[in-house]
């Protein structure tokens, strides 16, 4: 089966969409689960003005609990002063922050080697699956006609497993009486992610130096460590 440019699929979703909104003069409702400001700006700059957008904060793998409380509040404080959140009535839910949802999710009592792993192995496929499954209920329950994630901004993200994982979860409702589409996304393409870090300068948000679980900030320090001491073997040796 050939693999889906998600990049190019977007792009004819979102051409169709605006040829709707410019007939009935009506946006389609998108719910976006956000995992932080910066990775939310490129986003919605892209979005907004398409879509009658709800951003989703559900980040329970966010350790520890004073990280989660400041990615939540620079996105807040984005969302009150980005022209194309305010033009076009950007709103905001949070969801609880229970970190023992993410520990079980991922089964690290069970399989303690995926502590180890790098970004993009299994670990972080069960994370990603475990909130988009969540944010996709929501959007379903609340009759969101789209839904999607930032996810795919961060270059340190597999765009293909969050697509494939967002394809099954609309393909699983086909039969029912759920509506909700998945839009696919690789946000970081033709300078997504460029633009995401410019927003983030512009407006001065605080960009973190790992990914959010606890694991990730535990592998960041052992790299940086390692990085000071070979800086200083090098520096040794001159």
């Amino acid at each position: 089966m050939k693999e889906l440019n998600y990049q190019k699929e977007m792009e004819e979703i979102l051409s169709k969409v605006v040829l709707e909104n410019l007939q009935t003069n009506k946006r389609p409702s998108l719910l976006l689960h956000a995992c932080c400001g910066p990775c939310s700006s490129y986003v919605l700059e892209l979005l907004a003005s398409v879509f009658d957008i709800t951003v989703y904060y559900y980040n329970p793998n966010i350790h520890p609990e004073q990280e989660y409380c400041r990615r939540l509040e620079e996105l807040k404080k984005f969302l009150k002063k980005f022209p194309p959140a305010l033009e076009n009535k950007v709103k905001l839910v949070t969801d609880i922050y229970n970190p023992e949802e993410y520990f079980g999710a991922v089964g690290i009592e069970k399989e303690p080697e995926l502590k180890n792993e790098p970004e993009k192995g299994e670990r972080c496929r069960r994370c990603y699956s475990f909130r988009m499954k969540r944010s996709w209920d929501y959007a379903c329950s609340k009759g969101f006609q789209w839904f999607t994630t930032t996810l795919s901004i961060s270059p340190h993200k597999d765009s293909k497993i969050i697509n494939q994982i967002g394809r099954n979860l609309e393909n699983s409702a086909e039969n029912s009486k759920v509506k909700t589409r998945f839009l696919y996304s690789d946000f970081k393409k033709k300078g997504g992610f460029l633009r995401s870090t410019e927003l983030t300068d512009e407006y001065k948000m605080w960009r973190q130096d790992y990914c959010g679980c606890i694991y990730s900030k535990v592998n960041r320090e052992i790299q940086k460590q390692e990085r000071l001491k070979n800086d200083g073997m090098q520096h040794g040796n001159k």
